[in-house]
């Protein structure tokens, strides 16, 4: 009989191994699914933000965070791929103010980072506000329109990379453009 209790106790640990290894692998695309999902749904003056894993989780009801468990430069590539693909939004770029002063003594990788983070948004405008004055725009956004953070498995601080969406096929000289004739045609 314990023969038998031992054989079935196996198969259980192992039926409960297979299942732990099987469930790590969706969990593993958990954020992208969720981004994949939300990216169709989002237009300009939404939010994106691939985040350091010390990143806050914001109370504002329109803010969604999320844990990738991923690398950060892996969430950051496939982000910004797929906004490139897309034909009705595309990223304008923030990064804190911070990441430019924060010294490797302090902080070892840091060095490193802005290599490679500069290589991967070579050609696009960087913006550089202070950490805390984006954690208020994003907190204002999420006001009125919704905002994802996806957390990586970073930890080196002020690395979060910020992409307010704009709309790709409407830019800011056709805004302005359609704002001048409005105003000269009497509009309001």
């Amino acid at each position: 009989m314990s023969n038998l209790y031992l054989a079935a106790a196996a198969l259980l640990v192992a039926a409960m191994t297979a299942q732990t290894s099987s469930a790590a692998e969706p969990s593993q695309r958990y954020w992208l699914d969720v981004f994949e999902q939300r990216l169709p749904l989002y237009g300009h003056r939404n939010w994106i933000v691939v985040a350091d894993s010390a990143y806050p989780a914001q109370s504002r009801d329109g803010i969604e965070t999320i844990v990738s468990g991923a690398d950060h430069f892996a969430v950051l590539e496939k982000v910004l791929a797929e906004l490139s693909a897309s034909k009705h939004v595309t990223p304008v770029v923030y990064t804190d103010k911070e990441l430019q002063f924060v010294r490797e003594e302090a902080a070892p990788g840091i060095s490193a980072y802005r290599e490679r983070l500069a290589q991967l948004l070579n050609g696009r405008t960087v913006n550089s506000l202070p950490h805390e004055k984006i954690i208020s725009d994003l907190d204002q956004a999420g006001q009125t329109f919704r905002v994802l953070i996806i957390k990586t498995n970073l930890t080196i601080p002020y690395t979060s990379v910020f992409l307010r969406l704009d709309c790709a096929y409407w830019g800011p000289e056709a805004e302005k453009r359609l704002r001048t004739d409005m105003r000269e045609a009497g509009a309001r």
